[in-house]
Formats: C-alpha cells, structure tokens, sequence
C-alpha cells in the first residue's frame, strides 16, 4: 500500500538483522504509538510526514499537560517519506525525543533525496534535501537545471532503475527515459535548485495549478497555511476561473477548540507567500480527508471545492 512502511518500515531492519515491531490496529492512534514504542523498546518508526507527525506531537503535549510522561529513550530514528513534513513539527517533536529525524523524497521508481536534523544539527526549511548522488532536475529540453537560477525542472533519479510499468508501455516510456545516455526515472515531482547545490522540492505536476500563466504546486501553499498555530490540516486544489483559467482554493481544518479568523489567516500566509499562489477562496471542512495511509485525497477536496465555489 505504500513503499514507506516497506521500505523504512520493514526491509532496512531486516537488511539490518533487525526485527521489526508491528500493532495490530487498524486506525491510527497516536497515544497506541508512543504506548507501543516505549513497551516493545523501539529503536526507530516510520511514518508519513505530517499526517502521522501532528497527531503524535499533539499526543505528547496533550500527554505532558496530563502529567503523563512516555519513556521513549529507546527510540533513536524517525523516517519519514511519502507526504510534506513541516520543519516546526520537526521541533516540536525534538522538544520530547532526542532522535534524529530521517526525511526522504522519494517513490516507487526510486529515492530522490534527503535531510536530516536532530538536536545536535541545524534545522533544515520544509522541503529542503540534499541530493542523492544520482539524482538531478533537468528542464522540459533536458537540460540540467543550474544552481541558483530559480529555473523549475523535473526530478529525475539515476542509478538503480526500474525497467518498466507492467504492461504500459505507454506510462513507461514516459516515466523511464535516457538523457545523454543515462538513464533516468520521472515519477513526476518538480523542484529548484538553490545556489549551494540543495533541492527544494515543489511538488508533483499532475496536481499543479495553472492560474494567470503562474505554475502554483499545492504542498507549496498548504504547508504555508499548516504552519498557522489554528490550522490542523490543508489541501490546495485549482478550481475553474472565467479570468484567471484556474483560481486557488484551500480546504482546511482547524485544530480542536480553535475558532479561526479568516483575515488574519490570509495575512499570515502572505508572508510566506508570492502573492498569486495565495488562496482565493477557503473552505473548511470538519476534518480534511486523507488516505488511510496519509497520502492527500485531492480528488476528494477538488470536489468540495466544487461543490462550495464561489
């Protein structure tokens, strides 16, 4: 269901000669996690960015205003791939466990890159990584993109790569390709180039929004509105514009007890976004609908974007 539970979750332990601990829930529970880990002495988890992280720093708060106290010295790692993980979740979570955390992009056709931060070392902005050494981002001519030009391309990763999609060769071809007798694989994931070499990812093209002629990646404008204290969760879809082709609207929930003032949301987004990536319209929902693996449901917030345009 998803290569993060595999991959970080099963098949690095048991390279390893690890053993690997698994609960038998079938919802996701947080105070059941951190229960978990510190009975059956866990040395590292695997997670899905924020959509696990949240709800587990929520649970340690929620536990220590109780008075309660997990022992969680055990616990040395925390992977994480798959969805957005916000550097102040990264905090927040280093405030109660001294672990590092492990931050991977990557697919099923292959890891991109990666950061790590811990209490030791600095932290690292949402959506930063270092690159594998196999990896680069080339432009629609298949050209490098240069550090520091600001320039977008296309994530492409090298070496170990896989040789097709079963019976879509169509997809394939696509996905799979050699640039100057290399050859790559392009799960779709775009993202620029700082000066000092570090990639900035924004996001996968099929769910980029085209407003005004201005490429809009949703993660980009979600994570701006997560990191408010009263926001809970996000997802930003492109709904039909008469003007603009594709206008933006956000689907949100707000956290327990918060009551949230529109206004000052906007204002707290401007300034940490341009000013046609903001929101045109917010919408929020009682709770915003994911995956039972954390994965965004964009099909599902599109729809109620649609149903409630303005």
């Amino acid at each position: 269901m998803h290569g993060t539970g595999m991959w970080i979750g099963a098949f690095f332990a048991h390279f390893a000669g690890g053993a690997v601990a698994t609960t038998s829930d079938e919802k996701f529970d947080p105070n059941a996690i951190w229960a978990f880990i510190e009975r059956e002495r866990v040395n590292a988890v695997a997670i899905v960015g924020d959509a696990f992280a949240k709800p587990m720093l929520a649970a340690l708060r929620e536990a220590e205003a109780r008075g309660q106290h997990y022992d969680l010295t055990s616990l040395k790692v925390i992977g994480s791939s798959g969805v957005m993980f916000s550097s102040e979740v990264k905090r927040g979570l280093l405030e109660y466990v001294d672990v590092e955390i492990r931050d991977s992009i990557g697919s099923t056709e292959g890891a991109m890159g990666g950061s790590v931060v811990s209490r030791s070392l600095p932290p690292v902005d949402t959506a930063k990584f270092a690159f594998n050494p196999t990896t680069k981002v080339f432009n629609d001519r298949d050209e490098e993109i240069q550090p520091g030009s600001d320039e977008i391309g296309m994530i492409a990763n090298g070496g170990v790569v896989p040789v097709g999609y079963y019976k879509d060769p169509e997809k394939s071809a696509k996905t799979f390709r050699s640039i100057a007798g290399v050859r790559y694989s392009f799960p779709g994931d775009f993202a620029q180039v700082t000066a000092d070499g570090t990639l900035i990812l924004l996001g996968r093209g099929s769910v980029c929004i085209n407003t005004g002629g201005e490429k809009v990646f949703p993660e980009e404008v979600e994570e701006a509105l997560k990191a408010h204290d009263d926001i809970w969760d996000a997802l930003v879809v492109g709904v039909p514009d008469e003007r603009f082709g594709e206008r933006v609207v956000a689907v949100l929930s707000a956290k327990e007890g918060a009551s949230v003032n529109e206004a000052a949301l906007l204002d707290f987004a401007r300034t940490r976004l341009a000013g046609y990536k903001m929101p045109r319209q917010l919408i929020f929902v009682e709770t915003v609908q994911r995956a039972a693996n954390g994965k965004a449901d964009y099909k599902w917030a599109k729809e109620v974007a649609l149903g409630n345009s303005a």
